[in-house]
């Protein structure tokens, strides 16, 4: 008999202990849910996807025209780049993903999603610190990627602009940090950014100094743990 918490893998990162665990809920029939942990902070679950989705969704619904090159930001258990990826519209996906062992996880299989996303021949996995290439290396990706501009940029790293997993990505979430973003960006391209708080007025305003038609959506779903509706927000900001 399977135990009903498993740690399908687990390795030292410099900000915390990166596990990857899957359980089942036997107050939910014993679904099955995969979780990630980095030190004391929950990561993702399986259980909550939808505004992961919602954060492909609305921000490729805001593009116009097909052929689409798309960033995201931030691998996890890969239910943003899935949802990119099931847009016909999509040309190419570029993920970019901090740690090592995560991508692992999907070229190995190891999580449900890892294949389809990693054999799909539209989407590149790359291992590098999204917030350190914007700010620092003042190159998204790498010489070697052959886009350099992108229709949509879509970033599910940290929290909440106010809470990061590390401190050091305090600066992108800047009107200077967020005016090097955007220059990956096409005119008329998008920002989509998730978040675990309620829309935050400041980082709206913040956005609008950078970006125009500013969107903060308010996403809710059904929270089996709680039995009550929950939310997040997904910003949308569109490069003039």
């Amino acid at each position: 008999m399977k135990p009903a918490l498993e740690i399908l893998d687990a390795h030292k990162t410099p900000l915390g202990d990166l596990v990857l665990r899957r359980r089942e809920i036997m107050s939910l029939d014993a679904q099955v849910v995969y979780e990630v942990k980095l030190g004391e902070e929950f990561l993702m679950s399986s259980l909550f996807t939808v505004a992961e989705k919602e954060l492909a969704r609305l921000g490729l619904a805001k593009l116009e025209g097909d052929s689409w090159d798309v960033l995201v930001g931030g691998l996890g258990l890969g239910f943003t780049a899935a949802e990119v990826l099931k847009n016909p519209s999509v040309h190419s996906l570029a993920v970019v993903e901090l740690f090592p062992e995560v991508i692992k996880w999907h070229l190995e299989g190891l999580v449900p999603l890892g294949y389809s996303i990693s054999l799909d021949p539209r989407c590149t996995i790359v291992e590098r610190d999204f917030f350190k290439a914007v700010l620092d290396d003042k190159m998204i990706i790498d010489s070697n990627y052959p886009n350099k501009y992108f229709q949509a940029v879509l970033l599910d790293i940290d929290h909440t602009p106010r809470h990061q997993l590390d401190g050091k990505n305090a600066e992108f979430y800047t009107q200077h940090g967020l005016s090097l973003m955007c220059e990956y960006l096409d005119p008329g391209g998008v920002f989509g950014l998730w978040s675990d708080d309620p829309p935050d007025q400041g980082f709206v305003e913040l956005l609008r100094s950078v970006f125009s038609d500013i969107e903060a959506n308010v996403v809710s779903f059904y929270n089996p743990l709680l039995d009550k509706e929950s939310t997040n927000t997904v910003y949308l900001a569109t490069k003039t």
